[in-house]
C-alpha cells in the first residue's frame, strides 16, 4: 500500500505552460489527505524558490537532496565542499558563465543575461539579486545552477572534485555534492515516518529525477518527461498540461 508519495515541481506539479498546478492535481491531493496518504515535494528548487501552492506537503526535499526536513526538524544538510565552491568560483571568472548560487535562506546570480532571463520567464520565477559571486564565501552552499550548454559538462566537472551535474534543462545543469540526490531524500524521510522503500510512489520528468524514480517503490514518469527519464519508470502518465497526475494515480487505484 503506497503512503508516501514525492513530487517533482517544474513540469510535474506545475506546468511549464501555465506554472500552476491543475485543478485535477489538487482533487488528487484533499483525496490522498483524505486516506492519510504523504504528499511531499521533491526539488531542485531551494526552499526560496518553491511556490505557493494551492496543495500541501508534509516534507520537503529541497536542492536535489542537500537539504531536506519535516516541520523543524532537519533531516539532510548537505553542502558543497568549500574547496569545489573556491574552484567553481575560479572556473566561472575563467570562463566567464553566468551562474546562481544557492544557500539554506538566499539566493543571487552574477550576472543577468538574455538566457538567464529566457530561463526566469520558462520557469515562473523572480529573478534572483544581482551580486558578486564572492559574497558566498564562509557560507554553505548547496547548489549552483550552470548556464552552459551540456557539451560543457564534462569539462567542468574535471575542476570539482566532490560534485555532479545532473542535468534537466538544455540551457542549464545544476552543481551538487556528489552525494546529494532525491534518493538520499526520500531515504530520510521514509525513515523519519518510519515508512519502507516499497511502500513510495514518486512523479518526475527530469533528469535529476531518476535516482528518485529508481528509488521509489513505484516510478512514474510524466508524459513531457526526457525519453532517458522514461526508461528509468514502472510506468510513464499523461503530460503535466492534461492531468498526468491524477491519470496516474487512477490507473494504480489510489483515488
Amino acid at each position: 500500500m503506497t503512503k508516501a508519495i514525492f513530487f517533482d515541481i517544474d513540469g510535474t506539479l506545475l506546468s511549464y505552460n501555465t506554472h500552476r498546478v491543475l485543478q485535477s492535481t489538487i482533487d488528487a491531493f484533499e483525496a490522498l489527505r483524505r486516506k492519510g496518504i504523504k504528499t511531499v515535494i521533491s526539488s531542485g528548487r531551494p526552499m526560496i524558490l518553491i511556490p505557493q501552492m494551492p496543495v500541501s506537503f508534509d516534507a520537503y526535499i529541497t536542492v536535489n537532496g542537500g537539504y531536506c526536513f519535516v516541520g523543524d526538524k532537519i533531516l539532510v544538510n548537505n553542502a558543497i565542499d568549500n574547496i569545489d565552491c573556491i574552484r567553481w568560483l575560479e572556473y566561472v571568472k575563467h570562463h566567464d558563465l553566468t551562474t546562481m548560487c544557492f544557500t539554506k535562506n538566499d539566493m543571487f546570480i552574477n550576472r543577468i543575461d538574455k538566457t538567464a532571463q529566457a530561463l526566469r520567464d520558462q520557469l515562473g520565477f523572480e529573478m534572483p539579486p544581482l551580486r558578486p559571486l564572492e559574497e558566498m564565501n564562509g557560507q554553505e552552499v548547496y547548489q549552483f545552477i550552470a548556464i552552459q550548454p551540456a557539451e560543457k559538462d564534462a569539462e567542468t566537472l574535471q575542476f570539482l572534485n566532490h560534485c555532479r551535474m545532473p542535468r534537466w534543462h538544455p540551457v542549464f545543469t545544476d552543481v551538487i555534492p556528489d552525494n546529494s540526490s532525491k534518493a538520499v531524500g526520500i531515504q530520510a524521510i521514509i525513515n523519519h515516518f518510519n515508512i519502507t522503500r516499497e511502500e513510495t510512489m514518486a512523479f518526475g520528468d527530469g533528469a535529476n529525477d531518476i535516482e528518485m524514480l529508481d528509488y521509489a517503490g513505484t516510478g512514474i514518469a510524466m508524459g513531457n518527461a526526457a525519453d532517458i527519464v522514461k526508461t528509468h519508470s514502472d510506468y510513464v502518465t499523461d503530460t503535466s498540461d492534461n492531468d498526468g497526475i491524477a491519470k496516474a494515480l487512477m490507473h494504480y487505484g489510489i483515488i
